[in-house]
């Protein structure tokens, strides 16, 4: 059985995605949480994951003797390996383009990503509203989410970025709870596409997960003292 290496549920928006992928496609795995302490060499974080992943980080996918790190490179092994669960689009074009969005994900939003960390517990709108203001790289990468999904969704026709749920939507699932974590503005249409991401049986679990948690990491909270 496959194994997945994650970080706390609440905090990890790289782990949330190849676990949604799975989880949202019903294929098996054993899940392996690597709980966040701190990030320095020494942490029982790092320790737990020496030898395993020389990156140090999660999401880490073991299968077999296989390891494998490196969200994108998680997603195109699974997909390979389980091809009827159609993880990318069947068509060729819808597929370049979900895996052109795909990597722009992966390497770019970073002001949404820095000014915005993931916090599925918490609700900062009044937060988000300075972010907002104060943030115009951030406002760029949301007008940026919301142009593009506004066209995917329009010429493939929902409910999904793609119609149906793909690895696409997995990879912005963490971008959706950004966007309810802070508030952030968003037309109606997208604030739409966000609630049935949300609702996702795989994304439910996941989110269900992270509120159970009960952990408070300050390293990890820019924004709060204290739940």
């Amino acid at each position: 059985m496959l194994k997945l290496y994650i970080g706390n549920k609440n905090y990890s928006s790289w782990s949330m995605r190849p676990w949604v992928m799975l989880r949202q496609a019903g294929i098996a795995f054993e899940e392996v949480l690597v709980r966040f302490d701190s990030f320095e060499a020494d942490s029982q974080f790092k320790r737990k994951l020496a030898g395993l992943n020389p990156a140090g980080k999660v999401p880490v996918l073991q299968a077999g003797d296989l390891v494998i790190w490196d969200t994108l490179a998680i997603a195109e092994y699974v997909a390979e390996q389980h091809a009827d669960k159609a993880l990318w689009p069947a068509e060729r074009t819808a597929r370049a383009r979900a895996r052109s969005i795909c990597a722009e994900m992966h390497a770019g939003f970073s002001a949404l990503r820095s000014h915005c960390p993931q916090n599925i517990e918490a609700s900062l709108p009044e937060i988000g509203a300075l972010i907002w203001r104060d943030q115009p790289a951030v406002r760029a990468d949301v007008q940026r989410v919301i142009g593009m999904w506004s066209e995917l969704l329009a010429q493939y026709g929902g409910p999904m970025l793609f119609g149906n749920f793909s690895i696409a939507d997995a990879y912005y699932a963490p971008v959706c709870m950004r966007l309810k974590t802070y508030g952030l503005p968003v037309p109606a249409p997208i604030a739409a596409y966000v609630e049935r991401v949300a609702a996702l049986p795989g994304v439910a679990a996941w989110l269900a997960g992270a509120r159970a948690e009960q952990d408070f990491l300050a390293f990890e909270e820019p924004y709060r003292l204290r739940r």
